[in-house]
């Protein structure tokens, strides 16, 4: 096992400036792909503006790299919609696509509606929250796409910059990815303890592969895309790009809990069950998750008491776009 994910790691690891625009502008005519890149956002009116704007400068107006920019408005309450609108992204509201399909919270769902309403061969993600970060983040993510059709998904991995509570810097980011991603891919799925970080918010896929797959409507999307692709297409189908480092708005501990829990479940439908060492591929076959899940935590209130908070875990898998598409 070990040499494999060693074989692997060498062949399918690259950086970003491998991948220079202009050299993927190229390679784009020539197989003839269209690429559209996706911007799920809640109430990021501080940094989708930049976000939006990097991407429409750089890989639009400068390099045409990206045909089409999409942010998908997640029940936003601020501006989000407007800044991108006015940055160049086409904004969607994600409860008015698709309503026969009603709406659910979360960024999976956002995702997952972006393949009903995108065009391109070729899907980008980048997180709205972003402030330290460059439009290279895409390009070198479609580096490896372009270059070798067997690549299906791509996933980045930077140095996370947190801004502590006192105000210095520092790269210990990715709380959950450590205490909760990493320690369930080293005991149930071992062949993916190369992938640097699993549950990066920036990474691209073919919309082939996309559609096939059902999508989490929570923070499991990543989780769950990546164990997906590697159960049905095999390690090689994975790909991974280094570029440099990134900072994003940081969550409250509470929060990542319930990010947690949501990857648990999502671990627990596809993990590995019985003898034969197979994980559930599709999600919604795999082991049983039970509806009505709730993340209990406690809170102070402000006689100082401990106070009992109930959340919901979202459970909702979404089927393959490709056949709500057929429908």
């Amino acid at each position: 096992m070990e040499d494999r994910k060693d074989a692997w790691f060498a062949r399918r690891t690259s950086q970003w400036q491998d991948w220079p625009a202009e050299r993927l502008l190229a390679a784009k005519q020539q197989v003839g792909a269209t690429i559209s890149v996706v911007i799920p956002a809640r109430n990021e009116q501080r940094t989708v503006g930049s976000v939006v704007g990097s991407v429409a400068h750089s890989l639009i107006a400068t390099v045409p790299l990206v045909d089409e920019l999409i942010v998908m408005d997640s029940d936003s309450t601020d501006a989000t919609a407007e800044i991108a609108a006015r940055a160049g992204a086409m904004v969607y509201r994600t409860a008015e696509v698709m309503t026969s399909a009603g709406s659910f919270p979360g960024k999976g769902e956002a995702l997952w509606k972006s393949l009903l309403i995108s065009k391109g061969d070729l899907v980008v993600f980048v997180d709205a929250d972003l402030t330290r970060w460059g439009p290279h983040f895409v390009s070198g993510l479609l580096g490896p796409l372009l270059a070798d059709e067997q690549v299906q998904l791509v996933k980045g991995f930077y140095t996370r910059v947190r801004t502590e509570s006192d105000g210095s810097v520092s790269t210990e980011g990715g709380r959950v990815t450590e205490l909760v991603a990493r320690p369930l891919i080293s005991l149930w799925w071992p062949e993916l303890a190369a992938v640097v970080q699993p549950l990066a918010g920036e990474w691209a896929a073919r919309r082939t592969l996309m559609e096939s797959l059902s999508i989490p409507v929570g923070y499991g999307v990543e989780l769950a895309t990546l164990m997906d692709t590697v159960s049905r297409h095999g390690l090689d189908a994975v790909a991974q790009v280094d570029l440099g480092s990134r900072a994003h708005r940081h969550q409250a501990n509470h929060d990542l809990a319930l990010m947690a829990a949501e990857l648990l479940l999502v671990a627990e439908r596809r993990r590995p069950r019985g003898t034969s060492g197979t994980a559930g591929t599709d999600g919604i076959d795999g082991n049983e998750v039970p509806a009505g899940t709730r993340l209990q935590q406690f809170v102070r209130d402000a006689a100082g008491r401990a106070v009992q908070v109930s959340r919901p875990v979202p459970v909702t898998e979404r089927p393959p776009a490709a056949t709500v598409r057929a429908r």
